[in-house]
């Protein structure tokens, strides 16, 4: 199985990383790949079009020309931090990566999967330069108007060869709607099943976001250290007081509720 999780727009390039955790590179980087293509394409944008283009601050736009300047076609530890570490956001403290033993740390690489508008897919361990490009920009380029015409049937395919030693190949989907998006479902040769998270609240179950982008790392996290090979197996994940709940859950379909969080 593989486990697909978002990106986070929060970065922490401050906490160091142990000298033991090694860094892999991203499959889709390269001198020539689509990310150096990227690149070059916001290159071409004035600061004040990608404020208008990202919907971001002043300050925010200027931070991230400069990252589009500064980010290189080949990365390495000096400019760079493994994509689990480097990430902050609330699925990111739920998967909690930096917690995690070498053995689990090499689980994860081959299990979990995160989508980037411009990296396509990382591992966990893939080095990661400071950078923001969400999937769903409408940023035209060679292929199309947006992010989702740019990587087309890539992502898919990568995934397809990634599970190709798996006799019932299967995606557990972990990302948002956005994200998943980007995996084109008619190349995707693979049983998609996906993890839903609810929270009692006003006497009713529902899905709180804050809540639910934390347990789709939990989630992650719990499969790492049982090392989960089926959907079924997931249905035991009991982390932070969520539980599965049959009754309203089918095979594609796996929901999660508690009533305090």
């Amino acid at each position: 199985m593989l486990f697909l999780l978002s990106p986070a727009k929060s970065l922490d390039y401050v906490t160091p990383v142990p000298a033991d955790v090694p860094a892999t590179l991203p499959h889709f980087e390269g001198p020539r790949g689509p990310s150096v293509e990227l690149i070059k394409l916001l290159r071409t944008q004035s600061p004040q079009q990608i404020a208008e283009l990202m919907h971001l601050s002043d300050n925010l736009s200027a931070l991230n020309v400069a990252r589009y300047t500064a980010w290189s076609s080949k990365s390495t530890p000096m400019n760079a931090k493994q994509a689990a570490l480097a990430f902050d956001g609330d699925v990111y403290g739920g998967l909690g990566a930096s917690t995690m033993n070498t053995a689990q740390l090499a689980w994860a690489q081959d299990h979990v999967c995160i989508l980037s508008g411009l990296y396509g897919v990382l591992r966990p361990l893939d080095l990661l330069q400071p950078y923001r490009l969400e999937m769903g920009t409408q940023l035209a380029n060679r292929h199309g108007k947006d992010l989702y015409a740019f990587w087309g049937p890539r992502i898919a395919d990568h995934l397809n060869e990634r599970l190709a030693a798996d006799h019932t190949p299967v995606v557990v989907n972990l990302a948002s709607q956005e994200y998943f998006k980007s995996v084109d479902m008619r190349v995707l040769r693979a049983r998609v099943v996906e993890c839903v998270f609810e929270e009692w609240k006003a006497d009713k179950y529902k899905i709180i976001s804050f809540f639910a982008k934390r347990a789709r790392g939990l989630m992650a996290r719990w499969a790492v250290l049982h090392q989960a090979a089926t959907p079924r197996a997931l249905e035991k994940f009991d982390l932070e007081g969520y539980a599965f709940a049959a009754a309203v859950s089918s095979p594609e379909r796996l929901v999660f509720r508690r009533k305090t969080a």
